[in-house]
């Protein structure tokens, strides 16, 4: 029969045990972290998973003259309406002036910097980076094609709604039966009548 000393020796060896192999997994998890804090591709810090190699070069050669397109309060604007590729879903300009620990949105800015310098408008600039990182380089879809359908259909199927309702309402309006209030008919003598009215003044008093 095991002695209570024996029980409570062994219950301690395991929970020690126990410990010993949490701070092996512990380590072991700090350990992969740090290998990959190294690489420097991935930056959990955000609550999104940002990509912090997601930036692609930009650039456009600078046109015979060049002198900048636009104004920095005008620059500042167009970031607003080109996304960060980080991950963040903000643009540009939110992204480098709140997150300082993104690094994609200053590289997008420098070739933002970069092609008003150059000379080119914003549509211009906007078309250079589509071609380079697509549709997810808008903050806003692009209104035409089957964006333009998307973006009005809502608008058209309460429009349409709308109009069903007016219209089952007239429908509904034309179509309920008139309750026609007739007076009964008196079968009475013009003797009678002037009696009655008589009789209604108090003329007999």
């Amino acid at each position: 029969m095991t002695s209570r000393r024996a029980f409570v020796g062994r219950a301690a060896k395991g929970v020690v045990s126990g410990i010993a192999a949490t701070a092996v997994v512990a380590r072991t998890l700090e350990a992969q972290q740090g290998r990959g804090a190294t690489r420097g591709s991935v930056d959990t810090t955000n609550l999104f998973a940002m990509d912090q190699a997601a930036a692609q070069t930009v650039r456009r050669t600078p046109k015979p003259g060049a002198k900048p397109s636009m104004t920095r309060e005008e620059r500042d604007g167009l970031e607003h309406r080109i996304r960060c590729q980080c991950g963040c879903t903000l643009d540009v300009y939110t992204c480098r002036t709140t997150d300082f620990t993104c690094q994609v949105s200053p590289a997008m800015h420098r070739d933002i910097v970069a092609l008003v310098e150059g000379g080119y408008d914003a549509r211009e600039i906007i078309d250079a980076f589509m071609n380079t990182y697509g549709e997810r380089a808008l903050m806003e879809p692009t209104k035409s094609g089957f964006n333009l359908v998307g973006w009005l259909a809502p608008g058209v199927a309460l429009i349409t709604g709308a109009v069903a309702v007016a219209i089952l309402i007239r429908k509904w309006d034309r179509e309920r039966p008139t309750a026609a209030v007739n007076a009964p008919a008196l079968d009475a003598t013009p003797d009678e009548l002037a009696r009655v009215e008589a009789a209604v003044r108090g003329d007999d008093a």
